[in-house]
């Protein structure tokens, strides 16, 4: 097949850029699309037709702004095998997880945000003795600048999109270089679903130089982004002289913490899935795991049995639970943590170096990694204390409540946890004392999207979530009337 060259974006336009990146399917290594590699000047075409869609778009009421978004949700289900080939191919994850996560949530970010969006309410309060009423209004802000990582590519760039545009916005949206056809693909359906031209920008490139021109323009108030917590560093110092609001979600470093009560085969199917799905590329993936000393052998047994089960291989094949990561540089990253844990003399109960893997020949140059399971390690080792974002957990006993807790805790990180034990005080007492914006008891990743989502500690700034989205992507006044 030629290479799929992508074309950015900008005013209800696709337009050709002069440079491009290679992109490539992480299944057989090879490389298949041409991804624009976008700068200042394409960014700041975008951001000025966002500009000048803005005052009709805002103008716009709440529902017809939802008739849009339920539009463009049914297009994408209306293509949505179509989403699913290409996301699984362009990102290496499993065609299986593609079709029952990624598409079918991505339609469904437009339509959360499509219904969320008509039944806010704002404050009011009467000084009856000043003779004062005082109400609150939220307006939309302007220009959102969006940038989406590459491990869940349509699924958090919708998130992001719904609701900046549900709350009146116009969007300029830099998806990761490494994984954008779906959102190009998406970009075909605009005009069918009724978005004006300009409403929503995508302008394709790296970090480094598109990213930091939209982060770094003067006439973009918002600033929206998923990926790692250097780049947010990053983005933060580049905003910081235009006082622009920041939403950052960034990475996580998710403890599971196990007491003998637990109901163990329900936690070890659960966790071996928290552990592993997409790769280990998720954001709140498992990667410690403690457990109660009296259980902790009969635990590790069982769980490094359940690890050799969940098979790695070519993404097409749905007897896989697992595809290939994102990128050879990853690849190598991510093994290269566990060669450090070897060589702290952790143990690798399967996995990588251990469990080789039989691929298909057109697969056999691809960047898979079985699941793979280390103890023995300690709580400072880089492997327990660094995201490594593959198919990595470790495992290691504790003794109390307290340690089992203050090691949870041990970390810069705060995103996530898991608590898993049948006694109802204790579950409550741990998820209080945990640090992070979502724990999950006895379950993981069960998500009402009306409730927060987000990190505290080095996991991020902000939350997102039917309100607290609607409140970011708004910018509220008070309004006082003397009668």
């Amino acid at each position: 097949l030629p290479n799929l060259v992508l074309e950015n974006f900008i005013g209800g336009k696709f337009v050709s850029c002069q440079q491009h990146i290679d992109s490539y399917d992480p299944s057989t290594g090879e490389v298949y699309c041409k991804v624009p590699d976008s700068g200042k000047e394409e960014v700041d075409a975008a951001v000025a037709a966002a500009k000048d869609a803005f005052p009709q778009w805002s103008a716009c009421s709440p529902q017809q702004r939802a008739d849009v978004l339920n539009k463009l949700a049914d297009l994408i289900e209306a293509d949505m095998e179509e989403f699913v080939q290409a996301e699984s191919r362009d990102q290496g994850k499993t065609i299986i997880f593609a079709r029952t996560v990624d598409i079918p949530r991505a339609a469904y970010n437009f339509r959360f945000f499509a219904s969320s969006v008509l039944h806010h309410t704002t404050d009011c309060s009467l000084m009856d003795h000043m003779g004062c009423l005082n109400y609150t209004i939220r307006c939309p802000v302007g220009v959102a600048g969006l940038i989406s990582p590459w491990n869940l590519p349509l699924y958090l760039l919708t998130w992001k999109i719904a609701p900046a545009i549900a709350t009146g916005n116009t969007v300029v949206a830099k998806p990761s270089e490494m994984t954008s056809v779906t959102a190009w693909m998406m970009c075909k359906l605009m005009q069918r679903a009724g978005v004006p031209p300009g409403v929503i920008n995508i302008v394709f490139g790296t970090g480094p130089k598109a990213g930091d021109a939209l982060v770094g323009h003067p006439d973009v108030p918002l600033i929206s982004f998923t990926g790692s917590t250097k780049t947010a560093q990053r983005i933060t110092e580049r905003s910081a002289p235009f006082c622009k609001k920041l939403s950052l979600e960034l990475g996580g470093k998710n403890p599971a913490i196990i007491f003998a009560d637990a109901d163990l085969d329900k936690c070890i199917e659960t966790t071996v899935r928290s552990s592993f799905s997409n790769q280990g590329e998720i954001c709140l993936c498992t990667s410690r795991i403690y457990v109660e000393r009296s259980i902790y052998a009969e635990f590790l047994e069982k769980f490094v049995a359940a690890a050799k089960k969940w098979k790695t291989g070519a993404p097409f094949d749905p007897s896989n639970n697992n595809g290939a990561l994102i990128s050879k540089e990853h690849l190598e990253k991510v093994r290269s943590f566990v060669a450090a844990a070897k060589s702290e003399g952790g143990v690798i109960h399967c996995g990588e170096g251990v469990d080789k893997l039989d691929l298909p020949e057109r697969n056999k140059s691809g960047f898979f990694m079985p699941a793979t399971v280390i103890t023995g390690i300690s709580d400072t080792s880089s492997i327990m204390q660094e995201e490594v974002f593959g198919p990595v957990t470790c495992i290691s006993p504790f003794d109390t409540e307290d340690e089992a807790v203050s090691r949870g805790n041990g970390v810069r990180y705060g995103l996530a946890a898991t608590v898993w034990s049948r006694d109802v005080g204790r579950v409550h007492r741990v998820a209080q004392r945990l640090q992070a914006g979502l724990v999950w008891t006895n379950c993981w990743l069960v998500r009402d999207l009306n409730l927060p989502f987000g990190g505290m500690k080095s996991s991020g700034v902000g939350r997102e979530g039917g309100k607290d989205s609607y409140h970011f992507f708004t910018e509220v006044k008070t309004i006082t009337i003397k009668h």
